[in-house]
């Protein structure tokens, strides 16, 4: 190992900013969400297969420019209002996602993690922290699907996490087949009090969670009336009765 024999100065960058390469002939907005291209590394426009960099502080014009011809300048890190569709004020400390580069949505499916709801404004307006490259998106490295509507899961489904946003929909459990595993996480991501969602397995199958052994054919719920974006609850298959519980957050009961 070599150490150094005399002063090397070196280049710091102070502060919350980053200068970015941009692609070529495009156009970043001053406000725009910047994500970088993840096969060349340049920025741009957020997209839902990028990885969100900053907010751009001013416009960075590379429409006649070859790629990394100017750079963009984004702050990396505080905190930002932005209309978030559905907010409202019990949404303090949920996870926000960007579909491009001005649409911010709660549901992750096909979207990028920005941050998290700090406060409260108004009706679809927050304030959301963001520290990019340093907050991790808490349903990251799992494969996310939407449902709006009733659903029969299968074993495709097995290691997905299914998010749920209309009311009064239910997720059909696949039929337990003895040597057969199946794990799969379901999420209530409507807004607080607004969606029930409830659970259910296969006449012969029960859930079994906390406390409670379940019946053959019964319904796992999650109570409407408490029932607050982002109550989870985690099932797998086994033994001889069906499906067990294996983690949850929220009010659920057990039929």
């Amino acid at each position: 190992m070599t150490t150094l024999a005399a002063n090397t100065p070196r280049d710091f960058e102070i502060g919350e900013l980053n200068n970015i390469p941009v692609i070529a002939s495009d156009i970043i907005w001053e406000g725009a969400a910047v994500g970088i291209v993840t096969a060349t590394g340049h920025a741009q426009p957020l997209t839902s297969s990028d990885t969100f960099v900053g907010f751009a502080l001013n416009k960075a014009d590379n429409s006649a420019g070859a790629a990394a011809a100017i750079n963009v300048e984004v702050a990396k890190k505080g905190d930002v209002s932005l209309a978030v569709s559905g907010a409202v004020i019990t949404d303090v400390g949920q996870p926000v996602y960007a579909t491009d580069d001005n649409v911010f949505v709660f549901s992750p499916v096909g979207a990028v993690f920005i941050g998290f709801v700090k406060r409260f404004v108004s009706s679809g307006v927050v304030i959301v922290s963001f520290d990019a490259g340093v907050y991790v998106d808490p349903y990251a490295a799992e494969f996310r699907e939407l449902k709006s509507d009733d659903y029969t899961t299968d074993i495709l489904d097995n290691g997905k996490i299914i998010f749920v946003d209309t009311d009064a929909k239910t997720i059909t459990l696949l039929t337990y087949a003895a040597g057969t595993a199946t794990r799969l996480k379901i999420v209530n991501i409507g807004a607080y009090g607004t969606v029930l969602v409830s659970i259910d397995p296969a006449a012969g199958d029960k859930i079994a969670g906390p406390d409670d052994t379940g019946a053959d054919g019964g319904l796992l719920t999650n109570t409407k009336a408490t029932a607050q974006r982002g109550d989870f609850v985690v099932l797998s298959s086994g033994g001889d009765d069906g499906y067990m519980v294996e983690e949850m957050k929220g009010t659920w009961a057990i039929a």
